[in-house]
């Protein structure tokens, strides 16, 4: 297999990155069916897993941190922080607090001296980016943690850290592990241009859109329940007028795939791997099958008329489902706090504070 450099890191890491997600109670809850199917990622030549607190709650840190027996020096492990944990109104978040008490628990479930990347899960308007870059450099300095990143981020919150970093004297993000398929490519924007431009190494997650490019929607029969339907109906439920359109799209690129003699999951990961600003993309195996049908995609070279037509089909730039792209300001949500809303008593005791 061949690597590719993270970012400006110097790290080499394979062009598949093996995804933990689905390791633990919340799918795989057989340890050694879990372990066998990273070891033969493994023995693939792929050398970088990404897990995170939040996986099973914390099952799948302690189900890596088993497959990395005698593998640990060739393998870059990612996780992630940000998730609630329990009922403690500070057992979550991005706050130095949490950072600090939280990567002790990665660090002692996956059973390893240090974390080659630290992953803030998701944005937290609610702590400064200083605050959060400063307690991660302070990791890096302890030799607990070699880089780290962040996930999901808007293009502006990628800028902002590198300047809170840049005006501290702090270490700045490495990467960032952004959400990127053919049916969500919202990312092209602007988030992959920002990457490029201030050398972050790209993770990418959801190649397959989360199951609609899997190939379980073909043309003439209905996928069965899913369980993604129950725990994200917005994203998977096959009723909504957005999820039926995507639906309609698969069914044009899974014949675009079988045109190309490829499988749609092979098109859909190779697309994904084509852009220049990925270094990596993330699969998620729930068996050793869904594992062995992917092995083979970073060798896929997709034809310019191939690109093209998918081109035609969800134009650059477009993401079908907004829902797909992670996650959504508070502020764009009509919640208590929400800033999109005018609330005359909120107004009204504010002006009386002054």
């Amino acid at each position: 297999m061949s690597y590719r450099t993270l970012g400006r890191t110097g790290v080499k890491v394979s062009p598949l990155t093996l995804g933990a997600m689905n390791f633990g109670s919340r799918a795989t809850g057989d340890h050694d069916e879990a372990i066998r199917i990273i070891h033969r990622a493994f023995d693939a030549g792929i050398n970088i897993v990404d897990t995170a607190d939040s996986y099973s709650q914390g099952e799948s840190e302690t189900i890596v941190g088993k497959a990395l027996k005698g593998h640990r020096d060739n393998i870059v492990v990612a996780t992630k922080f940000h998730s609630q944990w329990g009922d403690g109104v500070n057992t979550r978040g991005s706050s130095r607090r949490w950072i600090f008490q939280e990567v002790e628990n990665s660090l002692r479930r996956l059973d390893i001296d240090y974390i080659d990347l630290y992953q803030q899960h998701k944005p937290d308007p609610e702590v400064d980016i200083a605050e959060t870059v400063g307690a991660l450099d302070d990791l890096v300095r302890q030799g607990k943690i070699r880089y780290y990143g962040t996930t999901t981020n808007e293009p502006h919150l990628l800028v902002e850290a590198q300047w809170a970093a840049t005006r501290d004297g702090r270490s700045r993000p490495a990467t960032e592990q952004a959400p990127y398929s053919i049916l969500a490519r919202g990312v092209e924007r602007a988030t992959l241009p920002i990457a490029g431009k201030y050398g972050l190494g790209v993770l990418t997650w959801s190649p397959l859109a989360g199951g609609w490019l899997s190939g379980r929607h073909v043309e003439g029969s209905e996928a069965g329940p899913s369980a993604r339907a129950a725990r994200q109906p917005d994203r998977h439920d096959p009723d909504l007028p957005i999820n039926r359109t995507k639906r309609d799209i698969a069914i044009r690129l899974g014949e675009l795939a079988r045109q190309a003699g490829l499988s749609l999951p092979e098109l859909a990961v190779a697309f994904v791997l084509n852009h220049p600003d990925v270094d990596s993309v993330i699969v998620g195996p729930r068996t050793f099958d869904h594992l062995e049908s992917l092995l083979g995609v970073p060798d896929i070279v997709l034809d310019e008329s191939v690109l093209d037509a998918i081109d035609e089909i969800v134009p650059p730039g477009v993401t079908l489902n907004r829902a797909d792209e992670g996650w959504l300001p508070p502020w764009l949500k009509n919640e208590p706090a929400s800033r999109r809303r005018h609330h005359p008593v909120r107004a009204t005791a504010a002006l009386a504070a002054v």
